[in-house]
This record gives structure tokens, sequence and C-alpha cells, in this order.
């Protein structure tokens, strides 16, 4: 039996894609018999980090999570974040000489810059001595290894994203709040805050109503600015999936997601997705609205350097293409993906057997 320790800085109840891929893996792994150690901020004293109040920082030692992990004795460890948490596993895993993996799940240059205004290039440098020591770094798409080595992290390796197929499904009933929307509805889904680029959405010229699922800091702020949006804060499970199903078009925004689940998870409802022709919309909805590889089955939205007219666009793909694209992000291919990533203390693949009869999008 396979035994994992993986160390976050990022665990519920914080709601966000991080969570959702590492919660969501978790419970993959553990249904083929792995057992896995999750070391998370829940397991410590820890402080809210200054803007995000929702993120904890655990308080605590290098020698403390050693000793978590070594009393656990795993064949393979993952590094996830590179918060507190983060840090002291991988110091105390370089003092053991016990070889590690890391993910790289959130562009912190960006957000930083977009924040606080430091110059980007200081983070930069940070993350590469975090993630230089690693075995191998796994990154969301090979465009996101493009960017990881044009900064001199090279050794990555692809761990894609998936959406729950079951639950995200076109045949959804539409969320209550739709009955008195007019159409096309655009819809946002995704943390409220600053760095989401959502007031692009919010301004963009649009013929019918807006709806953002969601909650964060700028939540307040973006209501008060924008009355004629509709907000319904933070929806999970089968009330999230009705969003989806019943919006026209979701927008994405972000000019800093590594990825954006969300595109998928509506994509699978049967919903296109417009954004701008960045990393992340580029990589799921692909140029010109199709799919990454080229055999995507008909147009699944749009990206354009103006939102609204990405928006616009999207309108004309077909709902059962976009459904037939977003079912191809199968979840058990993407831990394939991240069992295949891993290595064991002495460096050395893991042993794993594949889901059988399972594709993933490369």
């Amino acid at each position: 039996m396979l035994k994992l320790t993986l160390v976050t800085d990022a665990w519920e109840p914080q709601v966000n894609g991080v969570v959702r891929t590492l919660s969501t893996t978790i419970r993959l792994l553990a249904e083929r018999g792995v057992r896995v150690q999750v070391i998370s901020p829940d397991q410590f004293w820890s402080v809210p980090m200054p803007s995000y109040p929702e993120i904890r920082l655990a308080m605590t030692t290098q020698r403390r999570i050693g000793k978590q992990i070594r009393a656990f004795a795993p064949d393979a460890l993952h590094i996830a974040t590179e918060g507190p948490l983060g840090w002291h596993a991988r110091g105390w895993a370089l003092k053991q000489g016990m070889a590690f993996t890391t993910s790289f799940h959130t562009r912190f240059p960006d957000y930083v810059s977009a924040r606080i205004g430091i110059n980007p290039e200081r983070v930069w440098r940070v993350l590469r001595r975090f993630h230089g020591a690693a075995s191998a770094v796994m990154v969301a798409t090979p465009r996101l290894a493009d960017e990881l080595a044009s900064h001199g992290i090279t050794q990555t390796r692809l761990w894609s994203r998936g959406a729950d197929v079951d639950q995200f499904r076109p045949d959804a009933p539409p969320h209550p709040v739709y009955a008195g929307l007019k159409r096309p509805v655009a819809l946002h889904v995704g943390r409220v805050a600053v760095e989401k680029n959502i007031e692009a959405f919010l301004a963009a010229p649009w013929a019918g109503d807006k709806l953002v699922v969601g909650d964060g800091p700028a939540l307040d702020a973006l209501q008060r600015k924008y009355p004629a949006a509709h907000f319904l804060g933070a929806l999970h499970g089968p009330a999230l999936a009705s969003a989806y199903a019943g919006a026209d078009v979701l927008a994405f925004p972000s000019r800093t997601d590594t990825f954006g689940l969300v595109m998928i998870e509506a994509l699978a409802s049967g919903t296109p997705v417009a954004g701008y022709p960045v990393p992340g919309p580029l990589d799921v909805v692909g140029q010109g609205g199709f799919g990454p590889d080229g055999r995507a089955p008909g147009r699944i939205g749009a990206v354009a350097h103006d939102l609204g007219e990405a928006m616009r666009a999207a309108l004309s793909a077909r709902r059962a293409d976009c459904v037939a694209h977003g079912r191809r992000y199968a979840w058990d291919g993407c831990v394939d993906q991240f069992l295949a990533a891993l290595v064991t203390g002495d460096g050395q693949p893991v042993p794993w057997l594949p889901a059988p009869g399972l594709q993933m999008v490369a």
C-alpha cells in the first residue's frame, strides 16, 4: 500500500480551486487504496493572512512538521503550497536528504503585484528557491510549464484538472434566481477578490443580466458599485450546478489564474466560456474558441482582448459541444498524472497503476 504525505497551507474551510483540487485528489487516491496523511493549517494554531482573513497561516515549527512526517513514514512527500507549512516541510526534507515533489497552483508574483505593488520578479526569486529543490513541480497545463521554465523552474510535470461530470450536467435544474433575470444571463463563479478582475466582467457592456456566485473581500464594494448585478454569495453542490446550468455564458475575467476549474465545470454543464487570451482560458477554450488540441467537437466559447466581445461571441457556441468537451476532463486521469509525477524518498518513481479505460486531455 502506497503511503503519501501531502502538506498544504490551503485547506478547508477555504473555498477555492486549490482546496477543491487537493480534496478531490485525496478522495480518489483513498479509493485506490493510497493512505494519505494531510498536514494542513487546521491542525495548528494559526493567524489570519493579512487582506485574506479566510486563509489561516499555521504557526508551528519545522521540527514539529518533521515529527509528523517521520511518524507516518510515507513512501512519498508532496508539498502543495509555498506557505509556512510548505517551507517547513521543504526544510525538513532537505535536512533528511528526502526527495519530494511540489505543485504550482497560484501566480503569487501577479497576485502580490496587484495587491501591494511589489515587483513580480522579487517574488519569482523566492519561488525559484522553493521549487528548485523539488524532484518535480506539478503544473496544470503545458503553457504554465513554459511560463515556469522562462523563470528558471524547469523540472515540471503535467497534473491537469477535472470536473465532477456527475454533478455538473446540462440537465441540472436552473437555479430559481434565473426565473426573474433578463436573458442572456452572464455568470461569474469564483472568489470575489481584486486579483480575479471581476470588475472587468461587471463593467462590460451586456444586453442581459449578470450573476456573480462567490464570496470574498471585494464583495461589499462591488455590490455597492454595481447594484444592477445579482450577487448570490457562495454556492456548493447541487446549488452551484444549478447556477452553471442556467447561465447562457460563463465569464472568466481573471488574467492570473493557472487554470480555472470553473471553466470546465461550466462546459460540463453546457455553458460556453468567455475570457481573455491569456493562460487559463487559452488552455481550456483555446484560441478562437476551440479546444487546445484542435480536436474539440466544436466551438465552446471565445477569447478576446475585449471581454464583452468574447462574451457575445461565446453565445454562438452549441451547448452540446460544450458538454462533450467538458466531459473529457476526467478526474481519474488527473490522479494518474499526479501518481506518475510522485517520487519516493530516494528520488525514484512510485509504483502505481493507471485507472483502466480513461483518457485525459493533454
